[in-house]
């Protein structure tokens, strides 16, 4: 007996630097609308670009603040596309691909509502993306499948070859255990509304099957449910009375029912993800294929919610894997040869839907649900972003694949085991534009991550056409059969009779006497000469046989040349059919590259025409600007001219009067110190005169006259002539009264942190006044006036404080500044405390409150000369 071969999926070699990428392909299919009257927020501008529209309350909520936004796809499907459309442009290709050993990933992604789960499996008559890949997987390889048990699972994600004597057995153990009870979970026929999902005349196949290679279909279908992996395909006693599940997703214990254990994720030998202990079932046609799905559909886990009322609450994965052996040289049998089997597969996932418990008002289980699947598509969304980084940044970021079972499984997908096709579906209406535009943010981000294109299967060592020359050479050999008028076996009657006729005939053997010595003689001369010619027929036999035989074999090495030459020239012919479509796929993308470049060159052109418009606006205002400000600048200088000259006047004028007034003060002071010694002189005199009794009367004594110069009589004579008023005297600095500071104009207050609250009777009170501790441009920006209060510790000991006051301006630099032009100083004084000055005054009064201000000239400088002429 023959070893049984075993095929695991070839590990792919080691992908080099510059190999070939593909975009992840999104598409796009819009849902109708359930009523009429209901508001769409989405429209189709062409095959490729949808746009979307703000609703009018959510414009109102956000005051206008959304804009219409526009998505490109690779291909946008209307709510007129058919599913037949749809499987031809998305779903086709993969089949294709999959009977050419490679792999493929095809999805469904949207809102929950928005038409996922129709789009994958459709309805009756309308069948989705999922039957119409079956049907057309068996309508091309259906002739070419192998028998049953030949390829078998060997539960580590590869294919066993069993020999046909332990196929024959499998099945045999098949037959006998058909007549069996099964349970009712395997006894459930398949769906009468399966029965016409695709109609015939939409029927396909592909016109490119190898047909020197032998297929097998398996199928497996799991859901991914709370992030746990469960089979659909798994047999399971249950009870068909009592639920499976209690609220809160509690399994009922009974004994009847064994709740369906969770599954794990392993990496086989080439490092591929597979779900270990799946169940994968090998049918042979399509309606056995639906039968298989339609059992794992009915043990889907779905639930009615707000927004759907059946809604899937789980991601399913339908698996098919194809797998294929080339038949020996003489076409017959499949070769037993593992390193020759080839196994591919296609991948179609119904992921769910993406909800707001807000709106679905989930509880429960149901809250826990949708906790649980918005997670794994947030996992995804941050896989395609880690992976579009990694490739658009060139860095090297671990993507987490591992968070979630979805990405985890379906990882080798992403780093270039297949094609990878994502269908988005959108349902427009306005209640769920919010999440539409999630879903579009996350299809526009998929669309830039790309995945390294599947490279081709070698091709096998051995010569094309071995089913057809086997086939040939029955149908050739069945033909000259009848031709020479008999089966096989060579017992035709009338071939008989023609041998027999031309053979001698055999003389009368009857024998009437016993003495007759003729008879028995001519007998066997008779049987000798037929004898001799039976051995010249089978020579000329063996002679026509063995030269025929030359013949079939010269005719066999003319027609191998001939199939040589014949599949070198289609070598060829694929070899530049591959090239015109590789040129047809280069010029559809340079086309479309250039219709894109075509509109960004139109979108340039019509923001530089806004640029240049607004670069021409700018360049008027800013020679508007500099005009003005040439005319300021101009005014500033004749402002700065008249002040300089105005500084210069009331600076002389000041120091003519600051020297006028210091000479009247010395002049006051000698008045002062004449009139003490008058006093004196006086006193002495009076003192002289009492001195002794004999003493006569005396001279008065002579008065001295006042010491004087030239230069006080001048200004005393000056004065007399022509006394200047006390109201005319202009001070040092504007007096300003104490309600100017609390005038109309407004005030910055700066009170520094570190002053003391002096609790006086007296306080400086400035009304219509912002006050700051620290001072800053926005508060010197709204007001005219500035003053400070400082603090300081005076010469006896008591605090004294300072108002610095000053004018705001602005500066040529857009600032504030402020120029300091009066200082206020109050002080307090304690009458206990022991004074470090001589004071004027007589007495100690209380605690007085002084201001003291810029000199000012005063009654007691005015009134010197009538102290100087009071003797």
């Amino acid at each position: 007996m023959q070893r049984a071969g075993k095929g695991k999926t070839p590990r792919r070699p080691k992908k080099p630097s510059n190999i070939e990428k593909d975009p992840v392909g999104v598409y796009c299919r819009i849902r109708p609308l359930s009523g009429e009257d209901e508001e769409c927020c989405v429209e189709m501008i062409s095959s490729s670009t949808i746009q979307l529209h703000a609703p009018d309350g959510l414009k109102a909520n956000r005051n206008g603040e959304y804009k219409e936004m526009q998505y490109s796809f690779k291909k946008v499907f209307g709510i007129k596309t058919t599913q037949t459309e749809l499987f031809e442009d998305v779903a086709k290709p993969l089949i294709e691909d999959l009977i050419h050993c490679k792999n493929g990933l095809l999805f469904t992604y949207g809102v929950t509502g928005s038409g996922k789960t129709y789009t994958m499996t459709g309805s009756p008559g309308e069948g989705g993306l999922l039957p119409r890949s079956l049907d057309m997987l068996f309508n091309s390889i259906g002739p070419f499948q192998a028998k049953r048990y030949v390829f078998k699972p060997d539960d580590k994600n590869g294919i066993e070859i069993q020999n046909q004597v332990d196929a024959l057995l499998e099945r045999q153990k098949r037959d006998s255990q058909a007549s069996v009870p099964k349970t009712p979970s395997s006894r459930q026929k398949a769906d009468p509304e399966f029965a016409d999902m695709i109609n015939p005349d939409e029927a396909c196949k592909s016109e490119s099957v190898d047909e020197d290679c032998c297929y097998s279909v398996f199928v497996s279908y799991i859901e991914i449910y709370n992030n746990y992996v469960y089979d659909l395909l798994e047999d399971a006693p249950f009870d068909p009375i009592r639920p499976k599940w209690l609220d809160g997703n509690t399994p009922v214990r009974n004994k009847d029912f064994i709740p369906p254990q969770s599954k794990i994720l392993r990496e086989d030998q080439n490092h591929n993800m597979y779900v270990a202990g799946c169940t994968e079932l090998e049918v042979k046609s399509k309606e056995e294929a639906f039968e298989v799905f339609w059992k794992g559909q009915k043990k889907r886990r779905i639930a009615n919610t707000q927004l759907n009322r059946e809604s899937s609450r789980s991601h399913s994965v339908f698996t098919v894997k194809l797998a294929q052996a080339p038949l020996d040289a003489d076409g017959d049998y499949i070769l037993q040869d593992k390193s020759q089997v080839n196994v591919s597969q296609l991948c179609l996932v119904d992921l769910a839907g993406s909800e707001r418990t807000n709106r679905t008002r989930a509880e429960g289980s149901r809250l826990r649900e949708a906790g649980n699947i918005n997670q794994s598509l947030m996992t995804l969304r941050t896989c395609m972003e880690v992976l579009r980084e990694n490739q658009m940044f060139g860095t090297n970021r671990m993507v987490p694949y591992r968070d979630s079972k979805v990405t985890h499984l379906f990882k080798n997908y992403f780093d270039g085991e297949g094609k990878v096709r994502m269908i988005v579906c959108v349902n427009p209406k306005a209640e769920d534009y919010e999440e539409t535009l999630l879903v579009m943010r996350f299809a526009e981000m998929t669309q830039e991550v790309e995945v390294a294109r599947p490279v081709d299967r070698p091709i096998y060592g051995l010569v094309p056409g071995r089913r057809q020359r086997n086939q040939a050479f029955k149908d050739e050999l069945s033909r000259r059969l009848e031709e020479r008028g008999g089966p096989v076996n060579g017992e035709d009657p009338v071939l008989l009779n023609q041998l027999i006729e031309s053979l001698p005939p055999l003389p009368p053997c009857e024998l009437s006497d016993p003495s007759d010595d003729q008879t028995l003689p001519r007998m066997i001369e008779v049987l000798e000469r037929r004898h001799r010619i039976r051995q010249m027929i089978t020579e000329q036999f063996n002679q026509t046989a063995n030269a025929m035989k030359s013949m079939l074999q010269q005719f066999d090495s003319q027609i191998h040349s001939k199939e040589t030459v014949l599949f070198d020239q289609r070598s060829k012919l694929g070899e530049k059919d591959k090239v015109i479509i590789n040129q047809k796929t280069e010029i559809e993308r340079l086309e479309k590259k250039s219709k894109t470049l075509e509109y960004k060159i139109d979108i340039l052109q019509k923001t530089t025409e806004m640029y240049e418009q607004d670069k021409r606006s700018l360049q008027q205002e800013l020679e508007s600007r500099e005009q003005r400000l040439q005319k300021e600048l101009a005014e500033r200088r004749r402002m700065e001219q008249r002040m300089q000259g105005m500084v210069t006047d009331t600076k002389m004028k000041w120091e003519k009067e600051c020297e006028r007034r210091v000479n009247a003060k010395q002049l006051e002071m000698q008045n002062k110190l004449w009139v003490k010694d008058e006093k004196l002189k006086q006193l002495k005199a009076i003192v002289t005169e009492n001195g002794g009794p004999g003493s006569g009367p005396t001279e008065p004594p002579v008065k001295p006259d006042r010491p004087s110069r030239e230069r006080d009589r001048h200004v005393a004579q000056k004065r007399s002539a022509s006394p200047t008023p006390l109201s005319t005297v202009p001070p040092v600095r504007p007096m300003h009264r104490r309600s100017r500071s609390a005038g109309g104009e407004k005030w910055v207050d700066h009170k520094p942190p570190t002053n003391l609250d002096l609790d006086t009777v007296l306080q400086p009170i400035l009304p219509n006044a912002i006050k700051v501790s620290t001072p800053n441009e926005k508060a010197l920006s709204k007001c005219h006036k500035y003053v400070l209060r400082h603090q300081e510790l005076a010469s006896d000991g008591e605090i004294e404080t300072k108002l610095i006051k000053g004018n705001v301006f602005k500066t040529r630099g857009g600032g504030q500044a402020v120029q300091f032009t009066d200082i206020e100083t109050l002080k307090q004084e304690c009458p206990t405390a022991p004074s470090r000055k001589r004071r004027s005054g007589s007495g100690e009064g209380p605690t007085d409150f002084n201001e003291n201000r810029a000199p000012v000239a005063n009654a007691s400088s005015a009134q010197g000369y009538q102290k100087r002429r009071r003797p």
